[in-house]
């Protein structure tokens, strides 16, 4: 399938109402609306393909961007390749769910998320701690160096509350995932989490969000999810 094929079938499963969902998330035209489940049938027929998923990437159609994520070839990928993928990632949902999740499956996926994290750009750093998010959850503990994780969660502690929404939020799921699925820095991680308590997301023209990690944390405790770690990352 070359990559007009693709953008075909991609219009031909939008649906208004999930478009108008994208929309209030941030997504912007052009776009068609394609539920992520709907996309597995097309990415089974492709498999990885990098140079694709360029292509499509470069389309600036949400739809068609966060199907690049799919099939791309994360290995393949440099570092230029992921800040080039970052410029163009206007939301949360490109940011934190595709480049993001892309960048966690390369071995060069905490060097350029702590640039991002150190980088002052809203989007960079929510992408950034989205990226440890989705390493911790996946990888084994013994992989990550205790110490950095352990200031991390101090970093969190003491600025979370000063920085913009996107990153807040992903600061916020941050020490959620250490709490649950980095199993060294439970204690530190729900800690942490009551020392920083309600975190406030204003959304434009929406009632504000707040959240809790320690509430997220004990609740999965409670269903006994202490440990998770998740078998893939990417759909």
């Amino acid at each position: 399938m070359d990559c007009e094929m693709v953008m075909q079938e991609l219009e031909a499963l939008g649906k208004e109402r999930i478009k108008k969902t994208y929309i209030s998330n941030g997504a912007h035209e052009p776009l068609f609306g394609v539920a992520t489940g709907q996309m597995k049938p097309i990415a089974k027929k492709i498999k990885i393909n990098q140079p694709l998923a360029e292509q499509l990437y470069a389309t600036g159609n949400y739809d068609a961007m966060y199907f690049a994520g799919i099939i791309a070839d994360p290995k393949a990928m440099t570092e230029e390749d992921f800040e080039r993928w970052m410029d163009a990632a206007y939301f949360y949902m490109l940011s934190d769910f595709v480049v993001a999740v892309t960048l966690s499956e390369t071995d060069i996926a905490q060097v350029i998320a702590d640039k991002w994290i150190a980088s002052g750009e809203e989007l960079r750093m929510s992408a950034g701690w989205s990226c440890y998010c989705w390493l911790l959850g996946n990888r084994p503990d013994n992989e990550f160096n205790s110490n950095k994780i352990a200031s991390m969660l101090d970093q969190v502690e003491n600025t979370i509350h000063d920085f913009p929404d996107r990153s807040k939020a992903s600061m916020n799921n941050f020490i959620y995932t250490v709490g649950i699925s980095y199993l060294p820095l439970h204690d530190q991680a729900l800690e942490t989490a009551k020392a920083v308590g309600p975190v406030e997301i204003r959304r434009d023209k929406k009632k504000s969000r707040i959240l809790h990690a320690s509430e997220s944390i004990q609740k999965d405790l409670d269903r006994g999810r202490l440990g998770f770690k998740r078998k893939y990352v990417r759909c």
